[in-house]
Parts: structure tokens; sequence; C-alpha cells
């Protein structure tokens, strides 16, 4: 097969696999069949496109022309090559989890579950792939539309005022902020293709360029950017597998790689450090991530914890990215892969102890560790990496965003990550040492049990291993990182 042909089937499988998965639903082992196989093929045809791409070809699909200058159109350049092995490689690991997990809790509407899963996959793979603004607004839509359902899968007050939110929050953004950045974009330079160096040099400069890369980082609301980010706290109340489909493989993940695709290949990173328009973008930032670190001390609720330190997280890589310097703009591409490693293995840990214990927040976990000594050492690797300390992946990209800080003298931005690195641990080093430390509850309060489900154990252990080879092994990442910056 060509690598076009490749590109193609990476956005059909998974079509293809939800229809399948829809027909299959009075047949539940074939339907977790049909999944786990629809994710296992989808990542193979992902990871074949790896050679073309590090080959230096960039593999196209003109798909059809809706306006003129606005195709869909697909084109694979590093950065989205990167985002697409972490979220079809991941969705293989949170497939097999989800299979315990829905079993275990006995959850219903499973057979849905799974379908809007796969087109959230096929969503996320359009968004990677995307050509141009344009194609790239669709799917980010499209997103939303279906992990909608996932959202609200319980179908309790609680979820559809979670999801309420979700949704107004998200398609707001976009629709009042991103929406009318494309149109602006495509009025001015007559393309919303993604070039490298970006499209807009010449064409919208001062005042103008500010507004419109302030549309863009905001109307990017997946990226929850403090004040758009308090749907994602609120999208607790899904089932822990679609939490870390929104925290890991998908949404935010999306979020974060269209704010690093849109400055490296709209704007271009040479034409807005040439000016001042990006300096509040760093300020913005800086405040969310130690705003929301903040919070997340407050939280004693487990996976609001993990939601506060998520929209934290994410903001490390706008600000990478918002320091336009290359250290830093590759820190914030593998950061995307570290945090996507760490925090799935986070979720997945959360998942564990609900299931198995039926524990959900921070102050139940005395002792539990010795229960539970694989989730909660895999919970432990996750939060290494979540503060940025070896042998874990956060340290890599961490490490990266302050080498860029360094050299260029940025005292302010090194403070505002030494300040958020302690916050970090100060809201997730309790949780391990009350796991490992504290002395359990006594007899028959809940804690006389064992593992989660072996489907469950196991993904969290592959994706706790992953974080650390990761570290080891980064060559892959950091090579499409640096080629994202030597020309797409």
């Amino acid at each position: 097969m060509t690598a076009s042909a490749w590109l193609i089937a990476s956005l059909v499988v998974p079509l293809v696999g939800a229809g399948v998965i829809a027909l299959c639903g009075r047949l539940p082992r074939l339907r977790d069949a049909i999944t786990m196989l629809t994710a296992v093929l989808l990542f193979l045809c992902v990871a074949a496109l790896v050679p073309s791409v590090l080959a230096g070809a960039r593999p196209a699909w003109h798909f059809v022309q809706a306006l003129p200058g606005l195709p869909v159109a697909f084109a694979i350049e590093p950065l989205g090559m990167l985002f697409a092995l972490v979220a079809s490689g991941l969705w293989i690991l949170n497939s097999l989890y989800s299979i315990g997990y829905m079993k275990a809790n006995q959850e219903a509407n499973q057979t849905r579950f799974y379908v809007c899963f796969a087109l959230a996959l096929m969503a996320t793979i359009g968004i990677a792939y995307a050509a141009n603004v344009f194609t790239l607004f669709l799917f980010y839509e499209l997103l939303t539309l279906v992990t909608y359902p996932l959202v609200t899968h319980h179908g309790t007050e609680e979820a559809r005022r979670g999801g309420r939110w979700y949704l107004a929050l998200l398609i707001g953004t976009s629709t009042v902020l991103l929406l009318p950045a494309l149109i602006f974009t495509w009025s001015a330079a007559g393309t919303t293709d993604f070039v490298a160096g970006g499209i807009l040099q010449g064409k919208v400069t001062g005042a103008a360029l500010g507004g419109l890369l302030a549309l863009y980082m905001f109307g990017i609301g997946k990226a929850a950017l403090m004040p758009f980010h308090r749907w994602l706290p609120a999208a607790m109340v899904a089932p822990t597998p679609v939490s870390a489909l929104l925290h890991a493989v998908a949404v935010v993940k999306a979020g974060v790689f269209t704010v690093v695709k849109v400055i490296v290949y709209i704007f271009g990173p040479g034409y807005l450090a040439a000016s001042t328009t990006v300096d509040w973008l760093v300020g913005v930032a800086g405040f969310t991530m130690l705003a929301a670190s903040v919070a997340a001390l407050r939280m004693d609720n487990l996976k609001r914890r993990l939601a506060y330190s998520t929209v934290s997280q994410l903001s490390y890589v706008v600000f990478a990215a918002a320091l336009l310097v290359p250290l830093s703009l590759v820190g914030a591409a593998i950061h995307i892969a570290a945090h996507a490693l760490g925090k799935i293995t986070l979720f997945f840990a959360a998942g564990a102890i609900y299931t198995a214990a039926h524990k959900t927040e921070v102050s139940q976990l005395d002792g539990i560790g010795r229960r539970m000594p694989w989730t909660m050492g895999a919970f432990a690797i996750g939060s290494l990496s979540m503060i940025g300390l070896p042998p874990a992946a956060g340290f890599i990209s961490k490490w990266y965003m302050l080498s860029g800080a360094v050299a260029e003298s940025r005292w302010a931005i090194v403070a505002v990550l030494a300040a958020s690195t302690l916050l970090a641990a100060g809201y997730l080093l309790p949780i391990v040492y009350r796991a490992f430390f504290r002395t359990a509850p006594a007899a028959g309060d809940g804690h006389g049990h064992g593992e989660a489900p072996l489907p469950m154990v196991l993904a969290l252990s592959a994706t706790a291993a992953g974080t650390v080879l990761l570290f080891f092994l980064p060559e892959l990442p950091l090579r499409l990182a640096r080629l994202m910056l030597e020309g797409g």
C-alpha cells in the first residue's frame, strides 16, 4: 500500500469499526473483540506511515473542495504523526482497560460506549492529519459531539449537568472564537493551509495579529486555558475510561496539539517572535499552570484532583509553545506524548481503586498500596512523570522547556516552572505516601480487597512501563519534534 492509502485507512478503520461494533451489540464478547481488533488495526495503519514521514515525505489526500480555498484535505506532517501515534497506541490499552472496567462495574449502554469511543478516535485522527484549519475545525467539532454521550454515559442529573458544561464551553468557544479566527485567516491569507513558517507574515500585523492569536488560543477550548477550563472538571462525572480518553488519548490532546500546530504552521514562530503580541499568552498559560495546581491541592476527590492537574499540565504545552524558542517548542511536542502516558496511568489507577475498593477520595487511601501494589506502583510512576522527575517521560519534556527558558535568560519563566513543579509534587506525592506509608484502616471497612480485574491491571501496568520506556528511548518523538521545526 502507498502512504496515501495508509492515511485513508487510518480514517476509515475506526469508522468501519464503529459500525461493526454497533452490529455486534447483542454479542458482548464479539463486540469486545472487534473493539480490540479495530484499535490494533488503527495503530498498525498509523505506524505504517512513520518511515515515510521520517524520510521527509508528506502523505496527503484531497477529499473534497467545500469552498474556494477551503478543501477538506489531509496531509501528515511530523507533529500530526506524533499525535496520531500517541492516540492510536493508547486506544489499544484504553480498550483493554475499558473491557475490564465496564464488566466489573456492570455499566449499562456498553455498545454505545464503544461505538462513541471508535468515532472519537476517527475524529482524533482527522485532527492529527488535517491539512488546514478548516478540516481541523470540522473534526474538532465532531470530536466534541461524539464524546458528549460518553460524558453523560450514566444518565444521572449530575452527568447531564456535566455534559451541559462540556457542550456549552467547547461548542461555545469554538463557534464564537475559533470559527471567526478561521474566517479571518481565510480572508487575510486566502488559505487556511498549514505551512511551515506560517501563512500570515505581512498579511496580519499589529493589534490585528494579537487579536487573531487571542481568538485562536481561547477558541481552542479543549486546551483548557483559564477561564475556559471548567468543562474539564465537570466532565469527571463520566466513567473512568472516558476520563482517560478526555485527558490522555483524544480531547485535551487535540486542544494542545492544535495550539502548537497553529503557532508553528499558521502564525510561524519567527513571525510571532518579531512582535510582542505573544507575551500575554505566556502570562495566561503561567497563571493557569499555577492556579490549577493550587486548586488541585484542595481537592479530596481523586478524579477532580487529577482533572485540575490536567488543566495545569496542558498549560505547560501552551506555555512552552508561546516561548517561541526551538528547545521549548520541542518540549511542547514531547509533552503531548509524555503527559498522555503519565496521565492515562493516573486515571487508570483511579478507576482501578474505584472498581476494587469503591474509594473515590484521597483521604480514603491510607494503606491501599499494600492491597493494590501494582495499581499504586503505577500511580507513583505516573506521578513522577507529572512532576517531571526521572526515570519518567515528563522529565524530558520539562527539561527541554526549562532549557529553552534558561537559554533565553527568561528567569521569571524558570521560576514559574519551578513553582509549578513543586505544586505538582504537593498534590501527587501525598497520595503515594498515604498509599504505602500510612496504616491501613481496620479490617471490615472496605479495604479487604485485592487488585482490580486483570485487564485493568495489565493496561495500567503497560502505560506505566511506557512512561519509563519513553524516558530511556525518546528518539522517535524527539526526531518528529525536531522535524516539525525544520520545515514540517
